[in-house]
């Protein structure tokens, strides 16, 4: 898969989710490709706060079909700006 390809794979999904939630994707976590087609997450930010460390922000997973086109989403988690995980 061609870098080129991932970028707009991920580009797609921060502007469908935008317009979908109504609040500012601030970046992609991770592109993968599954049986359907693509499976990208994308963090947003949920709610602004004072300091930014206490921002609430949530990790959505949206899913691409083979032709690049959105087909689903779900919010898998919500954090803290400041929250790291531990895996």
């Amino acid at each position: 898969m061609a870098e080129g390809r991932l970028r707009t794979l991920g580009n797609r999904a921060l502007e469908e989710i935008e317009a979908l939630v109504g609040c500012p994707a601030e970046g992609v976590s991770g592109i993968r490709k599954d049986d359907d087609g693509w499976v990208v997450l994308v963090d947003v930010l949920e709610m602004e706060r004072m300091p930014a460390t206490t921002d609430v922000l949530a990790l959505y997973e949206v899913t691409l079909d083979g032709d690049g086109e959105v087909s689903g989403y779900r919010r898998v988690r919500r954090y803290l700006r400041s929250q790291v995980e531990d895996r």
